[in-house]
């Protein structure tokens, strides 16, 4: 069977639509499945017609699902399950035709991602893969928000409605240009801007919190979204840094920057792979599973 039937079809649009509507209007549902909201409101009044039932109770304040429209859900829920157990079962891989939306940090973007795409296509020939780089809160919301599929970023999500796949870490240590003064670096670091991850992520708020114990609030901190400028900029020597080792590893072996140590460093950054446990996907189940396969094999090709 190459493809599910027009019914199982509809259902899932349908579940799409009515799931996004409760969770968040008639917009988010429009964003969600990438069609317009005139397009929306058009679908479920259709609905309604066809099947001679209110779905939603309009009020001034928004939208709530009818007894009869969460039955609708319950059902297509179901028949979402079943069609995933065919797809599971029965569906050869290489037959599926489908669209993965894919976020990620910008760490796993630098190091593993290509690997995991490559994969994924080996898998899935047929799937249409599309990624965007951006840091972790705005991927959080996008993945809550059912705007991206699975979210790789700095985790978990505390959230009952998440599946989180726990990836390997990533150590992180200071970084100074190759050609800085040793004693100067070492003793006199924290009189240096120091570059780091973007504001409004964990790293920054850790490393931030840590500087302010060890010396107060006067540390100059430079956040960037950009790993390889910080790194660009270490090499230019305006600066010091805290960055990923996986990262910095071939700058060092360049010759391009070096490692020094402070006598202390954040703890290791904690990944995860990240997506929605309803409706359920065997697709997006698998890609976390490859994505912890990716990242493992990474892992320990660094470390040997």
């Amino acid at each position: 069977m190459n493809q599910k039937s027009s019914f199982i079809q509809i259902l899932k649009s349908v579940q799409r639509v009515l799931t996004s509507d409760s969770l968040g209007g008639v917009r988010k549902a429009s964003v969600a499945l990438h069609l317009t909201q005139p397009a929306i409101t058009a679908r479920i009044k259709n609905l309604e017609e066809s099947l001679s039932c209110e779905l939603f109770d309009r009020t001034a304040s928004g939208m709530n699902l009818t007894k009869r429209g969460e039955l609708l859900i319950s059902y297509a829920e179901q028949f979402e399950h079943l069609s995933e157990l065919v797809q599971k079962d029965l569906i050869d891989p290489a037959g599926i035709e489908r669209h993965l939306r894919l976020g990620v940090s910008e760490t796993i973007a630098q190091c593993w991602l290509p690997e995991l795409i490559s994969r994924l296509h080996a898998l899935y020939p047929k799937l249409e893969i599309e990624f965007n780089v951006d840091i972790s809160i705005n991927l959080r919301a996008g993945l809550l928000n059912r705007e991206i599929d699975l979210a790789i970023l700095l985790g978990p999500i505390s959230d009952y409605s998440v599946e989180n796949v726990e990836l390997p870490g990533f150590e992180l240590s200071w970084y100074a240009a190759a050609d800085a003064p040793q004693d100067a670096v070492e003793i006199g670091y924290l009189s240096r801007p120091v570059l780091t991850y973007a504001r409004h992520t964990r790293p920054f708020r850790e490393l931030k919190e840590m500087l302010f114990e060890r010396a107060g609030p006067g540390v100059s901190l430079f956040p960037s979204s950009s790993l390889s400028a910080c790194f660009r900029l270490v090499e230019a020597d305006l600066g010091v840094a805290v960055l990923p080792k996986a990262l910095g590893k071939e700058y060092v072996n360049d010759g391009r920057i070096r490692e020094f140590n402070p006598g202390w460093v954040p703890q290791p950054l904690q990944f995860s792979a990240s997506y929605l446990g309803e409706p359920k996907s065997h697709m997006v189940e698998t890609a976390a599973k490859t994505a912890l396969e990716v990242a493992t094999k990474f892992t320990n090709d660094k470390n040997n």
